[in-house]
């Protein structure tokens, strides 16, 4: 079975301003001197952001990316993510592309891995650029994959 690449498979998550998208679920129960107040090591946030084609709030969606990430930086704030980016509209509808990685959020662009997929992305690898945005309307991260699939 050959091998099919996409190239800059470029989307947006809009993950906060007026309505966010990601919740925390779970925060450490601290006995003592607490840390960052924003995101503590452990804590735990469920995602489920639009994707959309470009940065404005008025983009088309063409799906959502769902998943958790938790707060895992004990001194700088690092966070592992799962995310599915899961495509309702376009060539790639009813299909997704997975991340599991480290993602050093304090960076403005950083790299994640792509591990799996389904659909059109059956036994995707890959990797995938994001990039952090902070705009009028909220903080929008965009994301430019380059996913190898069968």
């Amino acid at each position: 079975m050959p091998d099919n690449v996409v190239h800059n498979n470029t989307c947006t998550a809009r993950i906060s301003g007026k309505n966010p998208t990601s919740v925390l679920i779970a925060r450490p129960n601290f006995t003592g001197e607490v840390q960052s107040p924003a995101l503590p090591f452990g804590s735990l946030f469920a995602v489920y952001d639009p994707l959309t084609v470009g940065p404005e709030p008025t983009s088309e969606v063409i799906g959502h990316a769902e998943g958790l990430y938790v707060s895992s930086g004990q001194d700088v704030l690092t966070l592992v993510i799962y995310l599915d980016f899961g495509f309702t509209s376009g060539s790639f509808n009813g299909s997704s592309f997975s991340l599991f990685s480290r993602n050093p959020v304090t960076e403005n662009e950083r790299e994640v891995a792509v591990v799996g997929g389904r659909g059109e992305f059956r036994m995707a690898r890959g990797f995938a650029h994001l990039k952090t945005n902070e705009t009028a309307s909220g903080t929008v991260v965009e994301c430019r994959a380059t996913v190898v699939h069968h």
